[in-house]
């Protein structure tokens, strides 16, 4: 019995504060104008994409005690974007990345309800963690958390959210003008949560929404992570968009969902990937080495090694050999807030491999840092990237992909006008939405009201939730 063809699930992922972006391509817009945002989720609702994806960026990255000027800079408060684009399209889901480390769930699923309200059924939520202090020092509750708490409070906290998406379960509003009765049962909305981490009481001001909850997105890779995500989580934002890891890590994640009661069609994994198209595969090829070359310039090498050496190598020529000294290890880290402060836990070490590698392969600073901070996921003429996003789907080393534009925000014009079609007219993509909210998009069931886990449970251990926003630019082939 042969299987049957997939259909890809396609969002696109509007890149912010990363360098995963050119912003000094002409091409480039703003990054906070919101003539941006509706350019880019509008094209992405053209090409009947499943969603609009918005990462989240709480405080500005710093190196040597300067702000990352080398960063797309700054991201506006994700309800007020994706509120403001539910006003401008019809059908694409709305995601966005919320804290849990410095909100209250209150609060949270207050906005996601409203937002999904607003939408008509489009709203999702990928849950994240903040994980330094340093990004914490923006608020009131700072960097105090210890890493197992914030983990602990993270699972927590979507808990208790579904516990007030929930309070309105089986109550109506009535609003009959002629008995008066506004509310089928005064108790609508009634919760109570006590535990350790939160102390709240009340009714929960927002009727049942359209989808009940938001979709819910996890971005872990660990052992905790996939646990969480196989109990919990509607969708995996991944990093794996190659067929050998995608499969290993498609078949781990899926494999653990029987044990609570959930079939393969109940998560879907879907990595980010970017992309680099041309009229052929060699034009493709070649545009893809200037676009790795503008995203690592020779500032921005310099920059890259800096955040393993720990140490200002200014002075250093990005064309020449890597640094005969050793990192710093002495002290604490000069990149403020960037991924380099969990990747490189022994600092030696990663050098020592990295002056291997530059000296095997005859790399300069320049050449090893294009090397080592990713490539392009897909390359190719429109038909060949068709079939590379359908080759990896049917082969079940994903459900569809996350993809992240190298412009913005017209990087995805091209995409919707030469991919998207070749894709439909293979009958693995859809031509017109065929239900109004995410869930329908995504083929996904109406949440069940039991979850089958305690989230806080010895089942979704540390990582559970992901571990801050670097996960998504980690997984965005940063």
């Amino acid at each position: 019995m042969s299987k049957p063809v997939k259909q890809i699930h396609l969002a696109a992922h509007f890149p912010g504060v990363n360098n995963t972006t050119v912003w000094s391509d002409p091409a480039a817009g703003s990054h906070i104008d919101f003539a941006s945002f509706k350019h880019f989720a509008q094209t992405a609702e053209r090409a009947k994409f499943d969603f609009f994806f918005l990462a989240e960026g709480l405080r500005l990255r710093e190196q040597g005690g300067q702000i990352y000027d080398l960063d797309v800079v700054g991201r506006p408060d994700t309800f007020t974007v994706l509120s403001a684009l539910a006003a401008v399209t019809d059908r694409i889901g709305l995601t966005g990345t919320i804290n849990s480390t410095f909100n209250e769930p209150y609060e949270v699923a207050r906005q996601f309800a409203s937002l999904d309200h607003l939408s008509e059924g489009r709203a999702a939520w990928n849950v994240v963690t903040s994980w330094d202090a340093f990004t914490g020092e923006n608020f009131r509750r700072g960097g105090y958390l210890a890493e197992e708490d914030r983990y602990d409070r993270a699972q927590t906290f979507l808990r208790t959210a579904w516990e007030l998406f929930d309070s309105w379960d089986g109550y109506r509003i009535e609003a009959d003008k002629e008995s008066g009765v506004f509310l089928s049962d005064p108790k609508a909305g009634t919760f109570e949560h006590r535990d350790r981490h939160f102390d709240i009481a009340g009714r929960f001001n927002v009727p049942t929404s359209p989808q009940e909850r938001p979709v819910i997105f996890q971005a872990g890779d660990s052992d905790g992570g996939r646990e969480f995500a196989a109990a919990a989580s509607d969708a995996i934002f991944g990093r794996h968009s190659q067929l050998e890891p995608g499969k290993a890590f498609y078949a781990d994640v899926k494999g653990r969902l029987a044990k609570y009661g959930r079939t393969h069609e109940d998560l879907l994994i879907l990595p980010a990937a970017t992309f680099v198209l041309g009229d052929t595969d060699a034009e493709a090829a070649e545009l893809a080495v200037e676009v790795r070359r503008a995203q690592v310039s020779g500032q921005t090498a310099i920059k890259f090694l800096e955040q393993l050496w720990n140490r200002d190598l200014s002075a250093y020529d990005p064309d020449g050999p890597l640094p005969e000294i050793d990192p710093d290890v002495s002290g604490d880290s000069i990149s403020k807030g960037r991924a380099a402060d969990r990747m490189y836990r022994d600092r030696i070490a990663a050098a020592r491999e990295y002056r291997e590698e530059a000296e095997a392969k005859g790399l300069s600073i320049r050449e090893l840092m294009i090397e080592k901070t990713s490539r392009q996921s897909f390359i190719g003429s429109a038909e060949t990237v068709a079939t590379q996003i359908d080759e990896l789907v049917q082969a079940d080393a994903a459900d569809g992909f996350i993809l992240v534009p190298h412009i913005t925000p017209g990087g995805f014009d091209v995409f919707a006008d030469t991919v998207v079609p070749i894709l439909q007219e293979r009958g693995r993509f859809r031509t017109e939405y065929e239900g109004t909210t995410l869930r329908e998009h995504l083929g996904l069931a109406k949440p069940r009201k039991t979850p089958s886990v305690a989230v806080g449970s010895a089942a979704a251990a540390p990582a559970a939730v992901s571990a801050g926003t670097e996960a998504v630019a980690a997984g965005a082939g940063r």
